[in-house]
């Protein structure tokens, strides 16, 4: 049985460059490239970079309150982490070296860096992501090699029954094949770059990556007013050997919440590129976490949206609001935004 889609829900198309800073705000970018430097098949390198950029109120220059950096080996295979290195250094980071890619890893590290959880750090959200990079970071694979090569450097073993993981490979969902696994005809949708050209301080340092890779890229704005206010952006892109990029996923995520509890008082999610027709069902029922605290976000969301009950990268965009609170505090802290009574 085929699955119902409402008419008109569509992914919509890349959003494009990122919108201009607001004053009186801050601004968390993230970004995470996945390269091969042996070649397909071989270690997966994550190059992991985050930033946050306050832009005060009072018209003047920008300023960086907190930059991470991360590089991480993962076994291709596995999804095992088998070395990572943090700067400014985190001497627990270590302790993740074994953990798997997924549920594993995020036990982990919630175990060996609590302190990062509880600060909300740009480098606790890179860690969080190594999850989800290490599970998209293949996908690079099939803009670049026909599909049998691709296979092999994969591993021609049986492929995974996907049946039920998302709300886009529900049962009867025509992103499934007859044995469960997934279908190979993803809608991708070319895109430019992240940073406004008038505003090149809108976004940390990005690489500029000519060769087989992927880059997992999220950026949050929050402002303080009446309420707070919360503009983000999600995106999985691979490089293409004709030059530029696609994308696989692209979500915007806006949302409100009480400035003074911190409780979610609106959210609504907005499909922009999405692999599959179904993929955009997953928007529809975002509304179930209204309520819920800010900080509990994390954990709630998996909660909530578990199976077909959710997406995948929408629960990421949705966890990485946790730390708003956090960034709220900043803006506070240095006289941007109203303060909590």
């Amino acid at each position: 049985m085929a699955v119902d889609i409402p008419f008109g829900l569509v992914a919509r198309g890349p959003s494009g460059a990122a919108p201009a800073r607001r004053p009186g705000s801050i601004r968390r970018t993230s970004t995470i490239d996945m390269r091969w430097p042996g070649g397909p098949g071989t270690q997966l390198r994550l190059t992991g970079r985050a930033r946050d950029l306050l832009t005060p109120h009072d018209g003047s220059d920008p300023v960086v309150v907190a930059e991470d950096t991360m590089t991480v080996g993962v076994n291709s295979a596995t999804r095992t982490i088998e070395d990572i290195a943090v700067d400014p250094p985190r001497p627990a980071a270590t302790g993740m070296i074994g953990a798997r890619g997924g549920g594993s890893s995020r036990t982990v590290l919630a175990e060996t860096l609590p302190d990062e959880a509880e600060a909300g750090t740009p480098l606790y959200l890179m860690l969080d992501d190594i999850a989800g990079a290490s599970l998209v970071a293949g996908f690079a694979y099939s803009r670049w090699m026909p599909r049998e090569q691709m296979l092999a450097a994969v591993g021609n073993g049986p492929r995974r029954s996907m049946e039920g993981i998302c709300t886009g490979f529900q049962p009867g969902s025509g992103a499934l094949m007859p044995d469960g696994s997934s279908k190979w005809n993803h809608r991708v949708q070319t895109v430019g770059p992240l940073p406004r050209e008038d505003d090149p301080l809108g976004w940390h340092e990005l690489d500029e990556i000519t060769e087989i890779s992927m880059r997992r890229a999220r950026r949050i704005d929050v402002t303080i007013g009446d309420v707070i206010e919360i503009d983000s952006m999600f995106q999985d892109s691979s490089t293409v050997p004709e030059g530029g990029r696609v994308a696989v996923h692209e979500y915007l995520v806006r949302a409100t919440a009480d400035s003074v509890t911190g409780e979610l008082l609106s959210i609504a999610a907005d499909p922009r590129v999405l692999p599959y027709e179904e993929c955009p069902l997953a928007s529809l029922s975002v509304d179930r976490i209204v309520g819920t605290q800010l900080r509990e976000l994390r954990a709630v969301v998996l909660d909530v949206f578990l199976g077909t009950a959710g997406c995948t990268h929408l629960n990421d965009a949705m966890r990485a609001m946790a730390e708003v609170p956090l960034l709220v505090d900043v803006l506070r802290a240095r006289g941007n935004g109203s303060s909590a009574t």
